[in-house]
């Protein structure tokens, strides 16, 4: 476990080493990262909104993995694996959707209710005997949240999302977020390099006076990161009075117009939450987004975005919202080239270590997250392919006697 205390930021002798360079780069850790950390940690695939009627639908793709959650002709949210019982074809192909009577297989036609169960096969007559009960479709572990639907492909050590995610109800209940609609479908963006190597840039603002000049603007230094407990990191920006310099900030700071009911003291903030692994929310006097990055191969990723607004959105608001998209896009596109120059340096003979500043506590937490549930990350050279998944149970198992 975790040294609490060598995490406290008013104790300046911590180590400040980051994880070993072969994590990002290595073939067989990936495929223990997906078994053992995505399919068993919470992914958030979209809000309640995203879906309002029976037969409407979400998707989400991870790794090897397809999930879809459809809303059932008794109003309940169900979470299932995207694929059909009879060969495996995708049940529904679109990223969102509404299916009209019942869920039609494209392949061969098999026929699904909206609670997952098989209603038939096509030609059902080639099928004599068939139990139907038998096979409908495989169901995800599905929990809502503030609003927001999480689903897990496996069990994890995260526990409920509502005990998990307590820690920022009371912040998110400010927000009003159960009311959010979607602005559109989620949007994607790929990079070329490793998931670990954008969350390492997105977990810290040490960056931010040098990398991002907008959001340097609109908070000058005004940026501080939280830690709500394991897993949970938040970042919050407040205003700087003399924000404005730049055209899109200056404009945004004209225009913001919090939603009613909002406190004072949140009008001026922008607030990011991360849950650990790859999940963060975005909260803003006027809208709100998560995003969440995943690996496509070891060094591909691809970041998936969800926007939301208000049902009341005033003009003001709207066009509040579409400066802020600005600011983000910038910051983005940034964040971009300076997750390759890191990904791309863990490969080079020069490199040797992170060496992390007092103001990169958060990335430092998110790789003692990883250490804990990957204690094989702890050695300096990787275990051969064939040993990692064994390596890590061992050290696992070595690492739960000790604690």
């Amino acid at each position: 476990m975790t040294d609490a205390a060598a995490l406290d930021p008013q104790n300046r002798d911590w180590d400040r080493r980051g994880l070993p360079a072969w994590t990002y780069h290595d073939e067989a850790f990936l495929a223990l990262e997906m078994a053992e950390l995505f399919k068993t940690h919470w992914q958030i695939i979209g809000h309640v909104s995203d879906v309002p009627k029976p037969g409407d639908f979400i998707t989400l793709d991870l790794g090897p993995e397809r999930a879809m959650v459809m809303r059932g002709d008794d109003g309940v949210c169900r979470a299932f694996h995207n694929l059909c019982r009879h060969r495996g074809s995708r049940v529904v192909a679109a990223e969102a959707g509404h299916c009209t009577h019942a869920i039609v297989c494209p392949f061969h036609g098999w026929v699904y209710n909206f609670d997952g169960s098989l209603r038939g096969p096509a030609r059902p007559d080639s099928y004599p005997g068939m139990d139907k009960s038998k096979f409908g479709l495989m169901p995800i572990e599905l929990e809502i949240w503030m609003g927001f639907l999480f689903i897990r492909f496996a069990p994890g050590p995260q526990g409920s999302v509502k005990d998990y995610l307590a820690p920022y109800g009371a912040e998110f209940a400010l927000h009003q977020t159960e009311s959010l609609i979607p602005v559109a479908t989620p949007q994607f963006s790929e990079i070329d390099v490793n998931w670990k190597s954008v969350r390492d840039v997105d977990n810290e603002g040490y960056h931010v006076p040098i990398a991002h000049p907008a959001l340097q603007d609109l908070y000058g230094f005004n940026y501080k990161d939280y830690s709500y407990g394991p897993g949970l990191s938040v970042a919050k920006g407040v205003f700087a009075p003399n924000a404005g310099r730049r055209w899109s900030v200056k404009n945004y700071t004209k225009l913001t117009q919090p939603i009613a009911g909002l406190p004072q003291d949140r009008h001026n903030l922008w607030a990011y939450y991360g849950l650990f692994p790859n999940n963060v929310f975005f909260l803003g006097p006027e809208a709100a987004y998560f995003y969440q990055e995943f690996p496509v191969s070891v060094g591909r990723s691809v970041v998936r975005t969800s926007v939301y607004r208000y049902p009341s959105e005033t003009r003001q608001q709207k066009l509040a919202r579409y400066l802020m998209a600005r600011i983000d896009r910038d910051t983005f596109e940034e964040d971009r080239q300076l997750s390759i120059w890191s990904n791309e340096s863990m490969k080079s003979s020069a490199f040797e270590d992170f060496h992390l500043s007092d103001l990169e506590m958060s990335v430092r937490r998110h790789h003692d997250m990883m250490r804990q549930v990957l204690p094989v990350v702890q050695l300096g050279t990787p275990p051969a392919a064939a040993d990692m998944a064994q390596c890590n149970a061992a050290m696992r198992q070595e690492q739960a006697r000790v604690d």
